[in-house]
């Protein structure tokens, strides 16, 4: 199964695309979406959404798995952010993409085993898992790796399979 992780955000959106396969990752491209802070706010989530499709049609992914909003005290950041997740989500559904969310308790966990675990040691964890010699930067980019290896480990178990079996049969 191929998976794209995504750690959303207005000026940087990581991504990162990695492939499962009987409890074996291997690492096919990640990276960072970027958009310059004078923009007009539509035009950096219309760059998002461009790039994000581009990025969707070159590695065709099976599933995408998206960071849930974790809102701090910038309430203005906030919005963007969650205009541009908006954007991804849509860009995710519109390829015909299965789409995941994980809140960044749920990653940590699946990549440290402890859901209060520091960056450090989420992202040390994600370069050991991917075979990587360093750490991916920026940040986002090891963020977006490590939720794809959240949703390998979470969202392509047999229970999880099962479970959107029924809700597709709902819907």
């Amino acid at each position: 199964m191929i998976i794209l992780g995504i750690d959303p955000g207005i000026a940087i959106v990581g991504w990162g695309v990695i492939e499962y396969n009987q409890n074996k990752f291997r690492t096919i491209a990640y990276g960072a979406i970027t958009t310059e802070a004078g923009l007009d706010v539509e035009v950096r989530l219309e760059t998002v959404y461009r790039e994000l499709c581009e990025i969707i049609d070159f590695y065709k992914p099976d599933e995408m798995a998206v960071e849930e909003l974790f809102f701090n005290t910038n309430i203005t950041t906030g919005i963007a952010v969650a205009e541009a997740r908006g954007v991804i989500l849509l860009a995710g559904i519109q390829k015909g993409l299965r789409i995941a969310e994980y809140t960044p308790l749920q990653v940590k966990s699946a990549i440290v085993g402890y859901g209060r675990a520091e960056k450090k040691q989420v992202m040390t964890m994600v370069a050991s898992l991917l075979r990587l010699k360093n750490v991916p930067k920026p940040d986002d980019t090891a963020d977006a790796l490590a939720i794809a290896v959240c949703h390998a480990h979470s969202g392509c178990s047999k229970l999880a399979s099962f479970y959107n079996q029924k809700k597709t049969r709902l819907t």
